[in-house]
């Protein structure tokens, strides 16, 4: 069964990346894997003469299970990719755009990346990604070019999210799980965050010249009066900062916050397309919005994110786990065990090809930093390391990530384009950041250790003083 679930899943993917040249849509190959998974692992299943009734109530329930976690991310999606949508029928985005007066390829590539890598850890890396890609339509008229600045607000958004508690599905799992405080996250993970944005970005601008070309103004529809635009823009901004508060203060899931923010906005511009009219023409609503959402795009998180679920509860992804362990926990260098350095890099390249929530959640469950056996206890490098990995591994593959997915529907960027342009560049970038806070932890240790014996010599500490 493993050997089969495996072979389908790696002709699925494979058949995504050849989008174009086969020319079948990638959500149709997305929504057929999530089904054919099941489907077999339901079959091979059965075929081992267990009990139907009672493993039929286990699929159901493993299926809801899924489903739910999956439809999190959905709606999570759909209310995000709705409210920016929203704001940029509003023309809300051109308040920001009319302030980025430059056109020079470097100075704007910069500019994006580093918005897109502090945004990130704000919000969060999808809904940062959207919001991002809605302002490079309205600063760069060239669609290839445009997908230059794309794939790097991909990298950066996922650099961004890696560092901060709430920028990242996986980071928030670590944190609720207590596995890293807050304050400690940052301090450890943030200088390498930003290395593994800054150097693509440093290598992308050694090759730009020249100045970009504005998309030139061609309103459709009825011109949004300014104070409508400033007005749907700060609520579009709350609605989307809100989330992690509301995730914060009620401890509901995220979605709940999105929906939440999407249903104030809603009724706010009902009221506005109400009072407002021009040559018979109303103000957009929320409804007019959800016409023209990238539907499929949704659909294909849901494919695959169904196929991952299986791999899952197949027991696969936790095999794959505990393979990693059994062969790389126990590497030392002198007295120092270094092993989990490199399950942690490994698990984020995976994070490229398979979903890295599961993947993060086989490994805690497989390390509790409480309890008896604990191996790596709370704000262990162990767990820093893994939220910059998971996070930002991500990057190596369009649909590695929510973010890339989200940007790959929005933009319709090629598979293909994406492996050739961008992928060399996020692996540099990965690397450079995983070095960085290697050695950054190495030397924290030697440090304190070295005060720690310091402390201990008489009369050391005042001659330091």
């Amino acid at each position: 069964m493993v050997v089969t679930l495996v072979t389908i899943f790696i002709i699925g993917y494979a058949c995504i990346a050849l989008e174009h040249p086969l020319k079948v849509n990638k959500t149709a190959t997305a929504l057929l894997l999530g089904v054919l998974t099941w489907a077999i692992y339901n079959a091979f299943n059965l075929a081992s003469g267990v009990d139907i009734d009672t493993y039929r109530q286990f699929v159901s329930e493993k299926l809801i299970e899924n489903l739910g976690e999956t439809a999190e991310i959905v709606f999570f999606l759909l209310g995000a990719m709705t409210i920016v949508t929203l704001i940029e029928d509003y023309q809300g985005f051109s308040i920001i755009t009319d302030k980025i007066k430059t056109t020079n390829k470097r100075r704007l590539m910069w500019i994006i990346s580093i918005l897109t890598f502090f945004l990130s850890a704000l919000l969060d890396n999808m809904t940062t990604a959207i919001v991002m890609i809605a302002l490079l339509r309205k600063l760069i008229a060239d669609k290839k070019e445009r997908w230059l600045y794309a794939g790097m607000v991909i990298l950066a958004a996922n650099a961004g999210g890696a560092w901060s508690p709430i920028g990242d599905v996986t980071t928030i799992m670590l944190w609720i799980k207590g596995e890293v405080t807050t304050v400690n996250i940052i301090v450890k993970t943030l200088m390498a965050s930003l290395v593994c944005m800054a150097v693509p970005v440093w290598i992308v601008c050694r090759t730009l010249k020249g100045d970009i070309e504005r998309p030139t103004d061609a309103s459709e529809g009825v011109q949004v009066p300014h104070r409508f635009r400033v007005l749907v823009l700060v609520m579009g901004v709350c609605a989307l900062i809100f989330v992690p508060v509301f995730k914060t203060i009620t401890h509901l899931p995220p979605y709940l916050g999105m929906l939440f923010g999407l249903s104030v906005m809603w009724v706010t511009t009902e009221i506005l397309s109400r009072k407002y009219s021009k040559d018979n023409v109303q103000l957009p609503t929320a409804v007019s919005t959800l016409e023209h959402v990238d539907v499929p795009t949704i659909l294909f998180f849901l494919g695959i994110l169904m196929a991952v679920a299986c791999l899952k509860v197949a027991g696969i992804l936790g095999g794959l786990a505990q393979g990693l362990n059994d062969s790389l926990l126990n590497i030392h260098i002198g007295d120092e065990m270094v092993g989990f350095f490199l399950i942690d890099f490994i698990i984020g390249i995976l994070s490229s090809i398979v979903d890295n929530v599961p993947l993060v959640a086989a490994v805690q469950g497989m390390y509790p930093h409480v309890g008896e056996g604990v191996i790596f206890a709370q704000n262990h490098p162990f767990w820093e390391f893994l939220a910059y990995c998971a996070g930002s591994g991500g990057s190596l593959l369009i649909i590695g990530s929510a973010a890339g997915v989200a940007v790959m529907g929005m933009e319709k960027i090629d598979f293909i384009w994406y492996l050739k342009k961008i992928t060399l560049l996020a692996l540099a970038g990965y690397i450079a950041g995983a070095i960085v806070f290697i050695v950054m932890d190495v030397t924290l240790f030697e440090k304190v250790a070295f005060l720690r014996d310091l402390a201990m010599v008489p009369g050391a500490m005042p001659m330091i003083c």
